[in-house]
C-alpha cells in the first residue's frame, strides 16, 4: 500500500468516494425516518416513565385513604372505649380529662376525613392524567409502528444492495494508507455532500464550484502528488477534460477595385 503510486492512490480514492456517494442515496430514501423513529422511541420511553410515576402516586393516594379509614376506625374504637370509662369517673377532674381525649378523638377522625376527601379528588384527577397520558402513549405507538413499519420496508428492498456496496467498501478502504483515509473520512464527516473526492470540471472543483488555478490544473493532470483544494480541503482527484470549439474568425471579403 505505502509502494503505491499517487495514480494508484487517487484511483482507490476515487472508488472509494463511488461507493461512499452510492450508500450516501441509499441513506437518503431512507429520509429522516431512522432519526422520526429513535425520537418516537425515546418520547415513549419518557411517558412510559411518566406513567409508571402517576400509577405509583395512584397506589400512594389509595394506600394513604386505607390508612386514614384504619385511623378513624381506631379513633372510634377510642371514642367508645372513653365513653365507657367516662361512666365510672370519680370526679370532674376524670371527666374533664376523658372528655377531652374523646374531643380530640373526634378532631382526629375530622382531619383523617379531609384527607380521605382530598385524597380522593387527587385520585380521580390523577386517573384522568393517566387516561390522557394512556390515551398519548397509543397514538404515539400507532405513529412508531407506522414509521417503523415504512422504514423496514425501504430497508428490505435496499438492504443486499447495502451489503454488497459496505462489502466493497471494506475492500476499497485496504487498498488505502491509514493517514490518507483518516483525513477522507474526517474530510466527508465536515461536508454537506461528503464529496471528498472529486474532479475538476470547466476549471472549477467539483462540489464546491470554487476555480482551480491553471498550475494546480496541471499538477492534478499530472498525478505525481495528492493534490488538496486549499478553499474546501477535497481532495482533487482528477480533470475532465472537455474539448472547447473555438469559432474561426471569418474573412472579411475584399471589394474589387473599379
Amino acid at each position: 500500500m505505502e509502494n503505491n503510486t499517487v495514480a494508484q492512490k487517487l484511483e482507490a480514492l476515487v472508488k472509494l468516494q463511488s461507493i461512499d456517494t452510492k450508500l450516501d442515496q441509499l441513506k437518503k430514501l431512507r429520509g429522516d425516518l431512522p432519526e422520526e423513529v429513535q425520537d418516537l422511541e425515546d418520547e415513549l420511553t419518557g411517558y412510559n416513565t411518566r406513567l409508571t410515576r402517576f400509577n405509583t402516586e395512584l397506589e400512594e393516594l389509595e394506600e394513604s385513604i386505607n390508612t386514614s379509614k384504619a385511623g378513624i376506625k381506631e379513633s372510634e374504637k377510642l371514642i367508645a372505649k372513653y365513653n365507657e370509662q367516662q361512666k365510672n369517673v370519680r370526679n370532674n377532674r376524670e371527666f374533664d380529662a376523658i372528655t377531652k381525649e374523646v374531643e380530640l378523638q373526634e378532631l382526629e377522625i375530622q382531619i383523617l376525613e379531609k384527607k380521605i376527601k382530598e385524597a380522593g379528588e387527587s385520585i380521580e384527577k390523577k386517573k384522568e392524567d393517566i387516561a390522557d397520558l394512556q390515551n398519548l402513549i397509543n397514538e404515539r405507538n400507532e405513529d412508531l409502528n407506522s414509521k417503523k413499519k415504512e422504514l423496514e420496508e425501504i430497508l428490505s428492498d435496499s438492504q443486499e444492495e447495502e451489503q454488497k456496496l459496505n462489502a466493497d467498501r471494506e475492500k476499497a478502504t485496504k487498498k488505502i494508507e491509514d493517514k490518507l483515509l483518516v483525513y477522507y473520512n474526517k474530510l466527508r464527516a465536515n461536508l454537506s455532500n461528503g464529496l471528498a473526492v472529486v474532479s475538476v470540471k470547466r476549471g472549477a472543483a467539483e462540489g464546491c464550484n470554487i476555480i482551480i488555478p491553471p498550475q494546480k490544473i496541471a499538477e492534478i493532470k499530472e498525478k505525481k502528488k495528492i493534490v488538496i483544494d486549499e478553499h474546501s480541503g477535497r481532495i482533487l482527484a482528477d480533470v475532465d477534460v472537455e474539448e472547447e470549439v473555438q469559432e474561426k474568425p471569418k474573412r472579411t471579403s475584399r471589394r474589387k477595385k473599379a
